[in-house]
């Protein structure tokens, strides 16, 4: 309890400055901590809908009845995330322009192949949102730590000029507000750095899943299209 108390009398007992590096290095870890939160929910829940739907579009299930259940989802308000949109856009745009007999084959998976690529830059970027922020808070906030750990020392000095005698009892106090600076900076950095570098790593193992499957379903996208244009042709 003592330590506690010490702890809070020398941050209240330091400079304005200092005060204000702790209250945004505080600020910082808190908002940090809650992207973390937000991200991993968001990245397992990413996972575990494209696991799910690799399992469904593997399945041998027909693609166009896949696509009609996620329609019925949709309406329901359960937008699609991952795998499964990027494969409605590709396919929704296959079949759009499959309707129209003078488009040829590679135009039309061209055209798919470019939905896709939208739909897969789209979901990266709702991936790394936030992930900037983080890399901000854990490559500034040492030095905002360290700029109130030296202001504050500069600070005890100045009063040491003024102290009749000069001991370490007198300049300890004003130094350790000033280090405290730098622990904060320290609890608000780690963290950040720690959970951006674990963040990018996954997002860049989903971005490559999903590049993946893009090259995969286009070669079923092109073998039905060419099907479909030899039975149009009256070829056997």
């Amino acid at each position: 309890m003592n330590d506690e108390l010490g702890f809070l009398e020398l941050i209240l007992g330091a400079s304005i400055t200092v005060q204000a590096v702790m209250l945004l290095l505080f600020l910082a870890s808190i908002v940090s901590w809650y992207m973390i939160a937000q991200r991993i929910m968001l990245l397992r829940r990413t996972d575990g809908d494209s696991l799910a739907f690799e399992d469904q579009f593997w399945s041998g299930i027909d693609l166009a009845k896949l696509y009609r259940e996620g329609n019925v989802a949709v309406n329901e308000g359960n937008l699609p995330i991952g795998l499964e949109s990027i494969f409605r856009a590709g396919f929704k745009e296959f079949s759009r322009l499959s309707m129209q007999s003078d488009i040829e084959t590679e135009a039309i998976l061209e055209g798919a192949k470019r939905a896709m690529r939208v739909a897969t830059m789209r979901e990266t970027e709702r991936l790394e949102t936030n992930l900037p922020f983080l890399a901000s808070v854990g490559s500034t906030s040492p030095y905002i730590g360290l700029f109130g750990t030296v202001w504050g020392i500069m600070h005890s000095f100045r009063g040491l000029a003024n102290a009749t005698q000069a001991t370490l009892a007198t300049v300890a106090p004003g130094i350790s507000e000033a280090l405290i600076a730098t622990a904060m900076g320290l609890f608000a950095a780690i963290p950040a750095v720690l959970a951006y570098n674990r963040f990018t790593a996954r997002v860049d193992n989903l971005v490559n899943r999903y590049d993946s499957f893009v090259d995969e379903f286009l070669g079923i996208l092109q073998r039905q299209a060419y099907a479909r244009r030899a039975r149009q042709s009256g070829v056997k």
